[in-house]
């Protein structure tokens, strides 16, 4: 494979992306020509709410191209374009081939939630130390065990006795990693739910994988009580869901929250005060763990 290196203004990124998707690139990638420098800009937002630009000063365009003559090709036809004008051409060079499933795989190890309990991809052997294993690859849905926010709520389940467990509500389940930890500590009547339905069928396989009993579905699927709520979302859709959270946590039930930076704890209390009263429970990396007791 052969890949060209671009470089272009913010206005001509879309443009740019599209011409070479139409010239046949095998892929096309866009990043931050500044990053690592003084002049790098975070781009970064949460669901709801409008980014904070719409894409960097300069970016640095990088496209894959299957032979070198398709390669040297799109770049004669882009340089003829009006709207090149301003773009230039870092580079034409050759990808050398790589065992590309191999290269993933190594950036995925088995990953420590407590001295005994651990998520291991199915291409890695499970530590010795392991009595309690999730088996867990990469895939669509969020949720490998490798963010702190999960690792966080893994760790508050591995804590909890198996009565606090019995029945469990996972909102916004992603792969349903933490549906799957409830269980293998016990949880007898678990509920997965999820907007996504990738994330509902990921959920179910990832069960299935792991022998565990639960259910996965749409919101709906989520009807009254439970001794456990966990939501490990962001902090806006968190605000917005307290009274729906709360109204599901059975009388003496946790609510256990993540995705929560620490310098949202006191909006989330605020949110969650006419029906609950948060505490942080646990922190990493700047993320919190946030409960309470209803």
């Amino acid at each position: 494979m052969f890949e060209i290196s671009l470089m272009c203004p913010q206005d001509r990124v879309e443009t740019l992306s599209d011409a070479l998707d139409a010239l046949d690139a095998l892929s096309v990638s866009v990043e931050d020509a500044d990053a690592q420098t003084d002049a790098e800009q975070a781009l970064f937002g949460e669901p709801g709410m409008p980014p904070p630009q719409d894409g960097w000063q300069r970016s640095r365009i990088q496209a894959l191209f299957a032979s070198e003559d398709l390669a040297q090709d799109a770049l004669a036809v882009l340089k003829l374009q009006d709207f090149f004008a301003g773009c230039d051409v870092l580079g034409l060079s050759v990808v050398p081939e790589q065992d590309w499933v191999r290269l993933t795989q190594s950036q995925f190890a088995p990953v420590e939630i407590t001295a005994d309990f651990w998520i291991v991809p199915t291409w890695h052997e499970p530590p010795a130390q392991a009595t309690r294993v999730i088996r867990l690859d990469p895939g669509l849905a969020f949720g490998t065990g490798t963010h702190p926010t999960t690792r966080m709520c893994l760790r508050w389940i591995a804590r909890q006795g198996a009565n606090s467990l019995a029945r469990v509500l996972d909102y916004g389940c992603g792969s349903g990693i933490l549906a799957i930890g409830a269980a293998k500590y016990g949880a007898t009547d678990i509920d997965a739910v999820d907007i996504d339905e990738a994330a509902v069928q990921s959920t179910l396989l990832n069960a299935e994988a792991n022998q565990v009993q639960l259910k996965s579905g749409l919101p709906d699927k989520a009807v009254g009580g439970y001794q456990t709520v966990l939501a490990n979302i962001l902090a806006t859709p968190l605000k917005v869901l307290a009274p729906l959270l709360c109204a599901h946590v059975a009388p003496g039930g946790s609510l256990v929250l993540a995705g929560i930076l620490e310098r949202q704890v006191d909006e989330l209390k605020s949110a969650y005060a006419p029906w609950a009263t948060l505490d942080v429970a646990d922190r990493e990396d700047g993320w919190v763990l946030m409960t309470a007791q209803l």
